[in-house]
């Protein structure tokens, strides 16, 4: 009796931890790579876009998600100002709040993290100013502004 309990117990146990698993596996951000070439693509390697040679971030249609001005500040399509990048790939929205930053994980690659540690995909070094693609893509996808 006292091992089925125990039997009982465990699978429990386990039953909840994968419970726990497949909650958190759901609940995670969406993720983007942008490569040393400027493609940005989604966490399966789907091709989602562009970045142009002039820091202008486009979808696989051609249309432009943003753009990024000599001052580091990102204007959608209508010009409307949506946040600021920093060189160092700290992107600020409006109210001038820390949305995303970069962490480097190696000699290529940085980590794009919202304020809590999320992990929003990576970036090319050379495009660190572009972490916003992260959120910009998203809030594009979604049909949101």
């Amino acid at each position: 009796m006292k091992k089925l309990t125990s039997l009982c117990f465990a699978i429990i146990i386990a039953f909840a931890g994968l419970t726990v698993f497949a909650q958190q596996h759901q609940m995670a951000p969406q993720q983007i790579n942008i490569d040393g070439k400027g493609g940005i693509f989604s966490h399966d390697g789907t091709k989602l876009g562009y970045i142009d040679r002039d820091n202008v971030a486009r979808n696989n249609a051609g249309n432009r998600v943003y753009a990024i001005d000599k001052n580091g500040n990102i204007v959608d399509p209508k010009g409307k100002k949506l946040g600021k990048a920093g060189k160092n790939g700290v992107y600020y929205n409006v109210a001038g709040e820390t949305i995303l930053t970069v962490k480097d994980l190696d000699a290529e690659k940085c980590a794009i993290l919202d304020p809590q540690g999320h992990n929003y995909g990576t970036v090319h070094k050379n495009y660190k100013q572009h972490a916003c693609a992260a959120h910009c893509f998203f809030l594009a996808k979604a049909g949101k502004k």
